[in-house]
């Protein structure tokens, strides 16, 4: 019997979707969205999304759960009780990669829409970066009483994320009377 092969009338869907720019309006605070082109790729959104999916769900698992998800890795490995698992480790280093991007993002917003308070905004990022920075660390060294005792890498920790929660209420305000500002001359 000859097979019948059936043609689908539905058009193929397109692997993009309209990409979105940002356009400053008058109020630094506000801003208008315009569609363009094709630019935006959907596959990579996708991508990304499943990546994180994934990292978040690992990670929930609890640790026995976790490491028999990777058993030629782990099983290699003579790590202490206090050890941070490969999904756990996954959430912090995506964290402090998603902080620089933030940071870059924000810089560069304040360079292209002309708002240099914005630009503030990014420096005042760069404690927060740095208090990361200290808990990756010691959370490299297992936990290490030597790094939380001889180099107070915890209290170091601990007073960058106050600076950087002062420097980032500061440049908030700084954005905020900068919008009251444009918007009382215009």
């Amino acid at each position: 019997m000859p097979s019948i092969a059936m043609a689908s009338t539905k058009p193929p869907l397109s692997p993009s979707l309209p990409s979105l720019s940002i356009r400053a309006s008058s109020s630094p605070l506000l801003s208008k969205v315009e569609t363009h082109g094709s630019n935006f790729h959907f596959p990579s959104l996708v991508l990304v999304s499943a990546t994180a999916s994934v990292a978040m769900a690992t990670a929930a698992l609890p640790p026995e759960a976790a490491a028999s998800s990777f058993p030629l890795i782990l099983g290699a490995l003579q790590e202490p009780s206090n050890a941070l698992s490969l999904p756990t480790w996954a959430v912090h280093v995506s964290s402090v990669v998603e902080w620089i991007a933030a940071m870059a993002l924000v810089w560069e917003y304040g360079e292209k829409s002309g708002h240099t308070a914005w630009k503030g905004l990014s420096w005042g990022m760069v404690p927060l970066l740095g208090g990361a920075l200290c808990a990756c660390t010691w959370h490299f060294f297992y936990n290490a009483e030597s790094l939380e005792v001889k180099f107070l890498l915890v209290a170091i920790q601990g007073a960058l994320t106050t600076i950087g929660n002062i420097t980032m209420l500061i440049a908030a305000f700084r954005i905020f009377k900068a919008s009251q500002e444009s918007s009382s001359t215009s």
